[in-house]
């Protein structure tokens, strides 16, 4: 008999959390110190207006050159997800530290004529890992570190990171994101530790800790800046929304979606970024009544929450510093123009765009002088950021080349030291929802299928945020040192006994002991990971590879082979039938891309070497149904806590299915082996009845709101029908349309005349499309029965030089298309011809026909110019 152990100890339970009946005054591990408040005043007080302003502005790599550091005195700059030096994805540690040492160095130049100087500061996201560079150590997400309830185990992760991110001549990192996930729908929900408050704020304060150590230690070349992010409740949106309104009581604020930010602040994080959400809630004032555009409740605009609350009340005295172009969403804000957002009180501003941050550097200065902005508000930023540069020893750090872990050879970034705690994450990481006595651990010597879409998938495995943004492009060259679950099942039984078929095309399941059937959503991240309100969160639901995923399950419960199904998920899924169908079922989160990790404890140990056993319990509640989205625990320490409204209590058919911190080991009694009860979907209404064709753009223009979105621009931005739409993404101008232009493939006549539109698309991914005004779907499935194409007319200037896809929504490549490009490049050259798609070839790519609210979309990666008109539903 197999004796197991859990190869680690086992953590201390978390502390209990008191309620909070006001904002707390809070006491930080890094106080205030005279001298530096000293030094701070001496150089304020010789600042120009310009060269204060210039410290508040972050643009980032791709729109920033040196000589802009220079004249605009800039403060500091950040690397975006998908932003490397030179464009070189691959892009190595030197490459890093030449390139921020050549900005850190123009920055010393500009003060060479001052008596003073100001060092430069790089911020980067090193959300789980410094997972932005290559060979860097790729951690598990915050959804999986929840699991494993071990805030020594997160600390030690800061720890790692904080040497890998300064071993490339950073400074500032955006993290830990300390949200309180409360519906499983949100993109972003596994970059929170859990929906247990109690987990977020044991968390917050350890990561902290990690990454800057204490006030000695953060001076240091191997500690970085931690930023708590985002103030506040942005996993408090309703239906999840991505930068959604939050609707709840103040007291659910400060003792649900507060408590990360309260015990990262107590353990001395010198920043926190806002979030992009809004909250509805009469405390929430206009700071600046009797405008033409009343304050919209963004937290970027709002003075309550960042001055009020988190400045006087809690007493943090560091940087707040905006979240990506955020301050364009405050009302009375524009992407060149923060001032209502700055009198909110930000104090670093990050704006992407070169015009948008030398627009917003302009305009700051002018309404300075004319008194929009007060002077005493910009001295407060200023201070700010001068008081956690010197914290931060910057002054006494020589640049970042000559930094003590940056020099050549170190060999920091991705050390087999930091990449055996990764492993040993994971490890601590996997919950064991279901066990069949004496199946686990599996045996060295069977026969294993290893079979499921995530079977052989780093990207899978990885989640977004991981080189790239949303992480779903990542392959073998990205992560070398990577192994799939293939891999390392392979490793572990010898590749004469593994067979990998991740359909299950060719393999005979009677030729196995056993199967391994890997489930997992694609990667995603914030926004395109969300899901439409009115989607289910079941896993065979959400797309038709992972419903291709039941039914391999279903094939081999029939062949009667024993299954062991591991599921990479950002967040707790619908997948009863799945557990059913398997007779061990593991929850593997997003453990990164050593898979090693889940062989040590689904296989018996090697002799000699330690066994693992599965530590892991859930750090969210287990959904019953296709719609239990937003069910979570009633906290404890909160006696007379009422549910809000845009979250459903944990009862009746909402009951969860395994509540917060289930999780089984193989020492446990396994529970009862009958099938869990299904939840059956309703069936749907019978499709409307249509009477007409469905406009989208034709000679009367357009009953939708015409948009683009894309790198950059992921909120969306309006396109005119009136006159030009510049942005970094696509172009946009408006056209006359032609009059009974080319014929359709049934001989008839399209319509034609009115407005149309040239569309130049510039190489980023960028979609152009028709959205509902109200936001609410329509169901158009009456238009497929009808047998309706999507017909409209094009004429190809330049044809696409990559994949262009159709679709009836604006979640592409999170959902599917139908790929154009094919039929576009064989339109005569500059002739107005017809393209036709039947909506059956839609509806079989996986298309929701029934809450459609958006019937047009195009979407590229690549460059393209062409002109559209007459868009619309049409029966032939």
């Amino acid at each position: 008999m197999t004796t197991v152990t859990d190869g680690a100890r086992k953590p201390a339970p978390l502390p209990a959390l008191r309620p909070l009946s006001e904002w707390p005054r809070l006491t930080s591990a890094i106080p205030r110190d005279a001298e530096v408040e000293r030094r701070v005043a001496e150089i304020l007080g010789q600042l120009t207006l310009q060269e204060k302003v210039g410290q508040m502005i972050q643009p980032e790599l791709a729109e920033l050159t040196c000589e802009d550091v220079r004249e605009y005195r800039i403060g500091s700059a950040l690397n975006g997800a998908g932003i490397w030096p030179g464009g070189k994805r691959h892009a190595s540690v030197a490459d890093w530290v030449e390139t921020i040492d050549r900005f850190w160095t123009a920055a010393e130049e500009a003060w060479r004529d001052r008596p003073f100087r100001i060092p430069f500061m790089w911020a980067t996201d090193a959300v789980h890992g410094h997972n932005n560079v290559h060979g860097a150590t790729i951690f598990p997400h915050n959804i999986g570190l929840g699991a494993a309830g071990d805030p020594d185990l997160v600390r030690r992760i800061g720890e790692a990171t904080a040497r890998e991110v300064a071993a490339t001549g950073m400074d500032w990192i955006f993290a830990p994101t300390v949200t309180t996930p409360r519906d499983r729908r949100w993109g972003r929900y596994y970059e929170g530790y859990s929906e247990d408050p109690a987990v977020v704020h044991a968390y917050g304060r350890a990561m902290v800790e990690g990454l800057q150590g204490d006030v000695t230690a953060l001076r240091t070349d191997g500690k970085v800046l931690a930023t708590l992010k985002h103030w506040i409740a942005d996993g408090g949106t309703e239906n999840g929304s991505d930068r959604g309104i939050a609707r709840c009581s103040e007291d659910v604020l400060r003792n649900i979606h507060a408590q990360g930010f309260l015990a990262g602040i107590e353990a001395g994080a010198q920043c926190v970024m806002v979030s992009f959400s809004s909250w509805d809630n009469p405390a929430n004032y206009d700071h600046t009544p009797g405008r033409a555009q009343p304050y919209n409740h963004k937290v970027h605009g709002s003075r309550y929450l960042i001055t009020d609350v988190l400045k006087n009340a809690l007493g943090f005295d560091g940087v707040v510093i905006s979240d990506w172009d955020a301050h364009a969403e405050v009302a009375g804000c524009s992407p060149g123009d923060a001032g209502y957002a700055i009198n909110a009180g930000l104090d670093v501003l990050m704006v992407a765009g070169r015009e948008d941050w030398q627009s917003v550097y302009r305009t700051t200065i002018r309404q300075v002088r004319d008194g929009v902005v007060p002077m005493a508000r910009i001295d407060d930023a200023v201070t700010r950021i001068l008081r956690v540069k010197m914290r931060a020893g910057l002054w006494d750090k020589p640049r970042p080349r000559d930094r003590a872990l940056t020099a050549p050879g170190t060999g920091i970034v991705g050390c087999a030291e930091h990449r055996a705690l990764a492993r040993e994450a994971a490890r601590a990481s996997l919950v064991l929802l279901k066990n069949t006595p004496g199946l686990l651990p599996l045996s060295r010597t069977a026969r294993v299928l290893v079979t499921g879409s995530a079977a052989d998938d780093l990207s899978k495995q990885c989640g977004g945020w991981t080189l790239s943004w949303q992480g779903d492009d990542v392959d073998r060259a990205d992560l070398p040192d990577g192994t799939t679950l293939a891999d390392a099942v392979r490793l572990v039984v010898g590749a004469e006994r593994c067979v990998v078929d991740p359909a299950l095309e060719h393999a005979d399941p009677a030729d196995f002991d056993v199967a391994l059937v890997a489930l997992g959503e694609d990667a995603y991240a914030e926004m395109r990971g969300t899901l439409k309100p009115w989607r289910s969160i079941g896993y065979a639901d959400l797309k038709l590879s992972y419903a291709r995923d039941l039914k391999v399950l279903r094939r081999l419960d029939a062949a009667n082979l024993p299954v062991v199904s591991v599921l990479f998920t950002g967040r707790p899924l619908y997948c009863t039938e799945e557990i059913n169908l398997s007779d061990a079922f593991v929850v593997a989160w997003l453990p990164g891309p050593y898979a090693q990790s889940l062989t040590d404890v689904l296989f018996a140990a090697e002799p000699g070497a330690p066994a693992h056993d599965f530590r892991g319990r859930l750090p969210s509640s287990w959904p019953r149904t296709r719609d239990s989205a937003a069910v979570n625990r009633i906290p404890p320490h909160l006696p007379d806590y009422r549910v809000p409204a845009e979250e459903t209590a944990p009862e009746g058919r909402h009951t969860p299915l395994f509540e917060v911190g289930y999780g089984l080991s193989l020492r446990d009694e396994a529970p009862p082996t009958g099938p869990l009860p299904l939840d059956e979907p309703p069936e749907p209404p019978p499709a409307p009845a249509v009477d007409g064709p469905l406009r989208v753009l034709d000679a009367q223009g357009t009953p939708y709101r015409l948009r683009v979105g894309g790198h950059n621009t992921w909120s969306g931005k309006d396109v005119p029908l009136t006159g030009p739409m510049r942005s970094l993404i696509v172009h946009s101008d408006p056209v006359p349309a032609p009059s009974g232009a080319g014929r359709a493939p049934d001989g008839s006549a399209p319509g034609g005349g009115g407005t149309g539109l040239r569309l130049r698309f510039r190489g980023h991914p960028a979609f152009f499309y028709a959205e509902s005004p109200t936001g609410e779907p329509a169901d158009l499935r009456g238009h497929l029965e009808a047998g309706a194409h999507v017909r409209f007319l094009a004429r190809v200037i330049e044809p696409p030089s990559s994949a262009l896809f159709l679709a009836c929504h604006d979640d592409y490549p999170a959902q599917p298309g139908v790929d154009l490009a094919p039929l576009l490049r064989q339109a005569p050259p500059e002739q107005w011809t017809v393209v036709s798609v039947p909506l059956a070839e839609l509806d079989a790519a996986g298309m929701d026909l029934r809450h459609v609210d958006v019937p047009f979309m195009l979407y590229t990666e690549g460059t393209a110019l062409l002109e559209i008109a007459d868009v619309g539903w049409r029966v032939p």
